[in-house]
């Protein structure tokens, strides 16, 4: 059933945010470039009808897609819109009906994850469920005993192979040209090793606070919001080993090997802030601890990486908005180490631009044998119309290839790794707007070399 293509989308939450900014551009251009020919219903709760949601999935592309009129009107010839609440089966009765003769239809739950165990209950009793595929967004969970809750719920009904659990980020070209780069590269794999390389660090850094979203990310914090899934994702393609074939269980188990090899945070490993100013912002409860920032210090115990340090760092109302990996080498013994005062490395970054850096080290001006750092760039040419993270993921559902959705022993072994930590009561301190962090995060939770601190040129 896995590799048979959905002949049906039915997506939930179809006057939501997400729809609003991600979910209609997305399935605009799905219909544009021809990979999606089938009905899409929106369902929703609320005082709704068809010509609303036509007007709004308008507005939508026009804001944030890239609107055509010929392909907005195929587009709306596939619409179709069922309101109702969750809990009738009147609506799921509807739904079914919508459906017409489609055979295995795709799920897509944009909506909290608090109404998932209702949703699957009545997909299942009004038969909604037989032959189909089901989509759900992150987060998967809070903690890992809910996300094993989560995955109970979801198995009640659909195989696993029937499940895609959305991570955006694993839509993003530039992070999946991490594995592409490493292993396509023969340059790369035989100084990809404890032996050649000195430490790994990710940040992803934000110039903009929780923008009104208040209600979400006080319960969330910088961990859960990015670290333990988008930053987790690129650390397993920075050091995945190289796996078996291509397919797509082969690639996660790769992954899932890497998550299991990470001991639990120790709180010696972890430092948390939260931007000055947090505590005015709206939905914000009194006196929160939540963290907005959190730099944290990861070990992988296996042959490839044992000793080798992994730094993550994320944080909001920081000096720019980017996301960069540095991987710094060791020097290597030679006549030449005193001239050799800087190590060589590698940057990669993946937002707002794409770029690969070398960094080398050359002759410095002068009569001296002294060296200097200089990066040898590539930025590698955007490829006109390129999908877009969400675009992406949908069409990789519908189609039914799982490789770049997390699987369920991939979730809960990433929240081990973070569960022990958020469940402690740990300091969190106080750092003004515009700054990378509390002030006493290099005292504690600081890379060889230092931090990477990316540089973005303001347009």
């Amino acid at each position: 059933m896995s590799q048979v293509k959905s002949d049906a989308l039915v997506f939930y939450g179809a006057t939501g945010d997400l729809a609003y900014k991600k979910i209609f551009p997305a399935l605009h251009m799905m219909v544009k470039r021809g990979n999606l020919n089938s009905p899409i219903i929106g369902v929703a709760r609320g005082d709704y009808d068809l010509d609303k949601l036509r007007a709004r999935a308008k507005e939508s592309i026009q804001k944030h897609g890239n609107y055509e009129e010929e392909s907005y009107k195929k587009f709306c010839s596939f619409l179709a819109f069922v309101g109702g609440d969750y809990t009738d089966q009147e609506t799921f009765r509807r739904i079914r009906e919508a459906l017409g003769e489609a055979k295995n239809p795709t799920h897509y739950l944009a909506i909290p994850p608090v109404l998932f165990p209702t949703i699957i209950a009545q997909l299942d009793q009004s038969g909604c469920a037989k032959g189909a595929r089901i989509i759900v967004e992150k987060p998967f969970g809070t903690d890992f005993e809910s996300a094993r809750a989560l995955n109970k719920v979801l198995l009640a009904k659909f195989s696993e192979s029937a499940i895609y659990r959305i991570d955006h980020y694993l839509g993003k070209r530039p992070v999946n040209n991490i594995v592409f780069f490493r292993f396509v590269n023969s340059l790369l794999e035989p100084v990809w090793n404890k032996d050649h390389i000195e430490s790994m660090q990710i940040t992803m850094a934000e110039d903009f606070g929780i923008q009104s979203r208040g209600a979400f990310y006080d319960v969330t914090g910088a961990i859960r919001d990015v670290i333990q899934n988008h930053l987790f994702q690129i650390l397993c393609n920075l050091t995945m080993e190289p796996p078996k074939a291509l397919d797509s269980e082969s690639i996660r188990d790769e992954k899932v090997k890497v998550l299991k090899a990470i001991s639990p945070l120790r709180a010696q490993d972890v430092i948390c802030g939260q931007y000055q100013g947090y505590l005015s912002e709206k939905a914000v409860k009194e006196g929160s601890k939540t963290e907005t920032f959190a730099a944290i210090r990861l070990h992988i115990d296996s042959p490839r990486w044992d000793g080798v340090p992994f730094y993550i760092r994320a944080g909001k109302n920081l000096p720019v908005t980017s996301t960069e990996i540095l991987i710094r080498f060791k020097h290597l013994p030679s006549a030449y180490s005193s001239i050799a005062t800087q190590p060589n490395h590698i940057r990669f970054r993946i937002s707002p631009d794409v770029k690969v850096a070398f960094g080398m080290l050359i002759m410095a001006p002068g009569e001296d044998m002294s060296s200097v750092l200089s990066e040898v760039q590539g930025n590698p040419t955007p490829f006109p119309n390129e999908k877009d993270a969400y675009e992406r993921v949908l069409t990789d559902a519908m189609a039914g290839d799982p490789t770049h959705f997390a699987r369920q022993d991939y979730v809960e072994e990433a929240w081990k790794i973070v569960d022990d930590y958020l469940s402690s009561d740990h300091p969190v301190y106080s750092y003004e707007p515009g700054t990378w962090g509390p002030e006493n995060v290099d005292e504690q939770i600081l890379p060889p070399g230092g931090w990477n601190n990316p540089i973005v040129t303001k347009r």
